[in-house]
């Protein structure tokens, strides 16, 4: 579509964006959050078009097999294969959302706003597929039991074995942008999100294919989500009383990346040894020396040197909490735990 004409809502332009403003030297009001339930609607849309998402095909390759039938099916009618995603399948992303916690805040969902996605699905779609949608807006609350019975039996078969890989992703995506905001300040690392993501005027740019908004987060702030299951683009969520929220293709994701782990201590294993490997490897959440020790299934001195050299390469932080010593990774050890992912 040529430049000199004005971007229409709903229709695909170049020119489409979304503003995000922001105050310039204000870090706190940019915050990182995990979305179990947009990973979730993405893994929908990636079985129902498995062409047009290369980088998931290993994970496809396991997650087809046991797929709940009519489960999935409902899934695939409310989401949709592109286009408009509904809001309501996803809480607030926090730090620390668990799929537990996402799909307990599915079932307790507000009827309205589902109502309101639903009409716009509606809106958007034709024939069967049309006439099964409006069945579902006409009885809400069943429809909220079913939709949430559908995502967990979903969860458990597709995307539950490859969680802990996908987290690991996901969190060193995290890590690392939160030291670039650290180095580089919020220019710097929105500058680097995705080719569609930029900063101006004291603004996160988003370029979109249908939609322009400006949004003003200077009250709310800004949460930005990195996505493994979404690795084609970017998607926002403006409307309240929703946070503004946008929604980032993770770096270092493969088409390996669903492998199990014994792959990915072997990996990490050829650099840095097996029992170090097997350390960083579980080192998402702090642990003290003996704890490390217990789950390596080592000397509480030998896990304590391989500490030592781990901390000395950068790769993991202790400090002190109390009488205790705790161990964690650092944005440099969640990388290279992402780039083996």
């Amino acid at each position: 579509m040529a430049r000199n004409s004005l971007p229409v809502e709903g229709v695909d332009h170049p020119d489409h964006r979304v503003e995000f403003h922001l105050s310039p030297g204000d870090i706190q009001a940019v915050r990182f959050g995990i979305s179990p339930g947009h990973e979730l609607a993405h893994a929908v849309r990636v079985l129902l078009r498995p062409a047009a998402h290369p980088l998931q095909w290993g994970w496809l390759r396991t997650a087809r097999e046991g797929l709940p039938r009519d489960a999935f099916a409902l899934l695939a009618t409310v989401i949709g294969d592109d286009g408009y995603l509904p809001d309501f399948l996803t809480s607030t992303p926090r730090g620390d959302l668990t799929p537990e916690a996402e799909l307990a805040a599915l079932r307790e969902a507000a009827l309205d706003p589902l109502r309101v996605d639903l009409g716009k699905r509606i809106q958007r779609s034709t024939g069967a597929q049309r006439q099964a949608l409006r069945d579902l807006l006409a009885r809400p609350a069943r429809t909220r039991a079913m939709i949430a019975d559908a995502w967990e039996e979903v969860w458990a078969s597709a995307l539950a074995p490859a969680w802990p890989q996908l987290e690991r992703l996901l969190r060193a995506d995290i890590a690392v942008r939160a030291r670039t905001i650290a180095t580089a300040g919020i220019a710097g690392m929105a500058g680097a999100l995705h080719p569609q993501v930029s900063w101006g005027a004291g603004a996160v740019r988003v370029s979109l294919r249908r939609h322009s908004e400006e949004v003003d987060c200077r009250g709310s702030g800004l949460v930005l989500v990195p996505s493994v299951l979404s690795s084609w683009g970017c998607l926002v969520l403006t409307e309240p009383p929703a946070q503004p929220t946008l929604f980032y293709p993770a770096r270092g994701v493969t088409a390996g990346w669903a492998r199990d782990t014994t792959e990915t201590v072997a990996a990490l294993g050829a650099l840095l040894g097996p029992a170090r490997a097997g350390i960083l490897l579980t080192a998402g959440t702090p642990r003290s020396t003996s704890e490390v020790a217990a789950d390596a299934g080592l000397a509480l001195s030998t896990a304590s040197h391989h500490l030592t050299v781990l901390r000395d390469a950068g790769l993991v932080v202790s400090e002190r909490d109390g009488s205790r010593m705790q161990h964690v990774r650092t944005p440099l050890g969640e990388a290279l735990v992402g780039a083996v992912l």
